[in-house]
């Protein structure tokens, strides 16, 4: 199973049989980027109930990086299962755990004590790394960034940046969160240009105390390194650096959400290490449990232990089968050359994309740090007009052609690489051969469409 294989039309007959069933039983709210059901997946091949065998660049929403069903994940989650599946840590506690944070807590950036607290999805961690800020600095006020992803929990919904359909009909939110734009430099909000502009983003922060809300009942700024669900931006090399010093300033902590970016994604452990920062505190989740359900907030040990006992926790939070696929991930890394896989993926990419670029006037921008990249979309290089009828085009283009893909972005124009890093070169040409033939026919076919008069 270790390429493509389609031998049934797309999707196949049980597939179609099973999402009838989904839509008889399930709320419609839950999304599918494919109509595909899955029987199994091995790496990077993932192969549905119809026995069509696709390569999987979605890779669970980013959260398979060491690949689907890792022998190491596999193998520990079974030897847990063997000894006790649940007891909650808040009752009788388990070694996994400990060990867990005891990792993070060297893992992540900063040469200073930290302290670890897990949870069992992203967004959790979001809500409690904003607990643990409002705790620590006796403050209410959080700032948040247009195009960003956090969650969809109250706050963690209220932090995120797009409305439909994450937002629409479900206010009111969420008080004292305030949102300014991030370093989009292919759609400036200012109308500016990088590099001329100095990192104007970060700068105008100054501005935002003096206009929104003030500086000193800020308790925090939140931000992904590298937005994910926004349309995969990366800043300019400075703009953290800024951004950091202004919190510095004035006594505001910062909070980097890493948890689509975090875990080898960016061609580094954590993409904050790329602009030089060490955050007050971090999120992780997605990859950090190799396919299971983890998520982790870490920080300076004495931000982290600012709310009372028994002010932190769930049910579930670090559950034992999760903590010890995660310190299999975390093995994986130590032993193996992942980081380096995942900057050579985006290497292949950019050379791939920036020729895409050249020959289809629909590809924008090409993006990205390591193997988190992503190309933009738009009708007209111009007006960059965003083009998401043709960014859902190519994706289904990709599905039926055996390639399972996913979009992004605050306009749904972005398609983004999440595939596990442990795919083979033959794996990812095979992939990039498909996603460039899709471009290649949906062009074709907005080029051949007839000229319609209203």
């Amino acid at each position: 199973m270790n390429t493509i294989r389609i031998c049934t039309e797309m999707p196949g007959p049980r597939s179609r049989a099973l999402m009838q069933r989904r839509e008889r039983a399930v709320s419609i709210a839950p999304f599918h980027s494919t109509p595909l059901f899955l029987s199994r997946a091995d790496g990077v091949a993932v192969e549905d109930v119809d026995g069509n065998v696709l390569l999987d660049f979605a890779g669970g929403i980013g959260s398979v990086n060491t690949g689907h069903c890792a022998p190491e994940v596999v193998a520990a989650v079974k030897a847990q299962a063997d000894r006790f599946l649940h007891t909650s840590f808040n009752v009788l506690a388990y070694e996994g755990y400990v060990e867990v944070c005891e990792r993070l807590n060297l893992l992540t950036p900063g040469a200073f004590a930290k302290k670890t607290m897990l949870v069992t999805t992203g967004a959790e961690a979001v809500e409690n790394a904003i607990k643990v800020a409002r705790a620590f600095t006796k403050r209410k006020g959080i700032i948040c960034f247009e195009d960003a992803f956090h969650g969809r929990t109250y706050m963690a919904m209220t932090l995120t940046s797009k409305t439909h359909p994450y937002k629409a009909g479900f206010d009111p939110f969420v008080p004292e969160v305030y949102r300014v734009p991030y370093a989009y430099c292919y759609r400036c909000s200012y109308g500016k240009q990088y590099p001329d502009c100095s990192a104007y983003c970060a700068h105008h922060l100054e501005d935002t105390f003096k206009r929104v809300v003030a500086a000193e009942n800020v308790a925090a700024i939140i931000a992904e390194p590298v937005i994910g669900e926004g349309g995969f931006i990366a800043p300019p090399p400075e703009f953290f650096a800024e951004l950091l010093a202004i919190c510095r300033k004035y006594g505001i902590l910062f909070i980097a959400d890493e948890v689509q970016s975090g875990f080898g994604r960016t061609g580094k452990m954590f993409a904050c290490e790329h602009y030089g920062i060490e955050p007050d505190v971090i999120t992780t989740a997605k990859s950090l449990g190799g396919g299971m359900p983890l998520a982790a907030v870490t920080g300076r040990a004495e931000i982290m232990d600012a709310p009372g006992v028994g002010g932190l926790g769930g049910t579930f939070a670090g559950n034992p089968l999760s903590c010890a696929a995660a310190l299999a991930v975390m093995d994986i890394f130590e032993r193996t050359p992942l980081l380096a896989k995942a900057e050579h993926i985006g290497k292949v990419f950019q050379h791939r994309a920036q020729k895409w670029q050249s020959q289809f006037p629909m590809v924008g921008d090409v993006r990205g740090l390591g193997a988190m990249q992503a190309v933009e979309l738009v009708k007209d290089r111009r007006t960059k007009e965003p083009a998401k009828d043709e960014a859902n085009a190519i994706m289904e283009r990709c599905y039926q052609k055996g390639l399972v893909t996913i979009g992004a972005g605050s306009y749904g124009n972005i398609l983004r690489l999440l595939m596990p890093l442990t795919l083979s070169d033959e794996q990812l040409h095979e992939g990039l051969d498909v996603m460039e033939a899709a471009i290649a026919h949906v062009s074709e076919t907005k080029r051949d469409a007839p000229l319609v008069i209203v």
